[in-house]
C-alpha cells in the first residue's frame, strides 16, 4: 500500500526480497493470517512508519537462508511469527532470527500462520493477564471470533464457568460449540443483568473485551467486587477519555489494556507461550479449523469481509 485507506488501497506487487543480514533469515512463507490489527494498519489508525508498506502481523513458513549470526535456527526449520514489524502479507520475508518460533512437527503451517496471533493473545490472557482457573466466572467477548473461540475454549478446560458474548442470534450455536456455559447476544439482552442472574448477583472474576466502547461500561457492571476488565481491543473504535474514580463507586475494580508485545518481548517468554499453545493445538485442549481462505489477490476482500463481521476464527491468505 502506498498510503492508508480502504481495502482499494492493498495490491500485490513483485520486489527483490535481498539476503538475510546478521541475526536475520529469509522465510518462504506457506501462509498469512489476517487480523484486526491489519485493519488498523491499513487506515492509518495504527499510524505504518513509512510507505509503501507491506501489512500483516503473522505467516508461518520453511527458512531458506540464515545470515551470519542467527543461531537460533537453521535452514530447513519450520517457524512462525507474530510480531513487529508489519509485512507479513508475503510469499518471502526476511525476519529476525530471534523473533521466530519453532513449529512442532504434524501441525498444518495454514493453520498456525493463521492463528499463532490469537493463539498467543488467548495464552497471555488467560495465563499472564489474570491466571484463570477452576472456579472462576468468566465473560468473553466476541466469543465466535478469532481469539474468542480459543479463550473459551482453553478457559473451559481449566474449570472456569464461561459467559460468551456474541453480535447476533446465528452466532450462539458457534459460541456454545467453543464451550460456552452461557451464551447473550449484546444487541438484544441486557449484559450486565444476565450476568448478575447467572452468577447469583455476584458478578464475574475477569470480563475480556475486544470491542471497546460499545462494551466498555457494560463489562464494569458485570464484575464482582476487586473484579479486573482487560481491554484488548477496540473493534468498535477508540475508547473515549474515562474517570478512574469511577471504579472505586462501583466496588474497586480493576482495569487493564494488554497487548501481546509486552508479554512476549522476552524470548524465553515468547516461546513458552508458543510451545503451550502448540500443545494446547496437538492435544485438542484447542480446536480450530482455518474458516476462510483468500488467495494473496484478495486482500483485500478479506478485509472488506473481516470488516463486515462475515467471518469467524482463522483468516489465511495464501498463494
Amino acid at each position: 500500500m502506498d498510503r492508508p485507506g480502504g481495502p482499494e488501497v492493498l495490491r500485490v506487487e513483485e520486489r527483490e526480497v535481498g539476503a538475510p543480514s546478521a541475526g536475520q533469515v529469509l522465510i518462504r512463507q506457506a501462509a498469512a493470517g489476517v487480523n484486526y490489527i491489519d485493519l488498523q494498519h491499513r487506515t492509518g489508525r495504527y499510524p505504518l512508519p513509512s510507505y509503501p508498506a507491506v501489512i500483516g502481523m503473522e505467516a508461518a513458513g520453511v527458512v531458506e537462508e540464515v545470515g551470519p549470526g542467527a543461531t537460533s535456527c537453521k535452514r530447513g526449520d519450520r517457524v512462525a511469527y507474530t510480531t513487529p514489524p508489519p509485512g507479513g502479507y508475503a510469499e518471502w520475508r526476511i525476519m529476525p532470527a530471534d523473533r521466530l518460533v519453532p513449529v512442532p512437527a504434524g501441525l498444518d503451517m495454514v493453520l498456525v500462520a493463521s492463528s499463532i496471533l490469537r493463539g498467543l493473545t488467548a495464552h497471555y490472557l488467560i495465563k499472564g493477564t489474570f491466571e484463570v482457573a477452576r472456579g472462576h466466572i468468566i465473560v468473553v467477548h466476541a466469543a465466535a471470533g478469532g481469539v474468542g473461540q480459543i479463550v473459551c475454549q482453553w478457559a473451559k478446560h481449566l474449570g472456569a464457568t464461561v459467559i460468551g458474548t456474541v453480535g447476533a442470534d446465528e452466532k450462539i450455536a458457534l459460541a456454545r460449540g467453543f464451550g460456552c456455559d452461557h451464551v447473550i447476544v449484546n444487541e438484544s439482552e441486557d449484559l450486565a443483568a444476565r450476568v448478575k442472574a447467572i452468577t447469583g448477583g455476584r458478578g464475574a472474576d475477569v470480563v475480556y473485551d475486544s470491542i471497546g466502547p460499545a462494551t466498555f461500561d457494560k463489562s464494569l457492571a458485570c464484575l464482582k467486587p476487586r473484579g479486573l476488565l482487560v481491554s484488548f481491543g477496540t473493534s468498535s473504535g477508540p475508547l473515549p477519555p474515562f474517570d478512574i474514580f469511577r471504579l472505586n463507586h462501583m466496588g474497586s475494580l480493576y482495569v487493564t489494556s494488554a497487548g501481546l508485545l509486552t508479554y512476549t518481548t522476552d524470548r524465553d517468554e515468547l516461546l513458552m507461550r508458543a510451545k503451550e499453545y502448540f500443545e494446547a493445538l496437538q492435544t485438542g485442549i484447542v480446536k480450530l479449523a482455518v474458516r476462510h481462505r483468500y488467495p494473496l489477490t484478495e486482500a483485500a476482500q478479506a478485509h472488506r469481509d473481516m470488516a463486515a463481521r462475515k467471518t469467524t476464527g482463522a483468516i489465511a491468505l495464501t498463494w
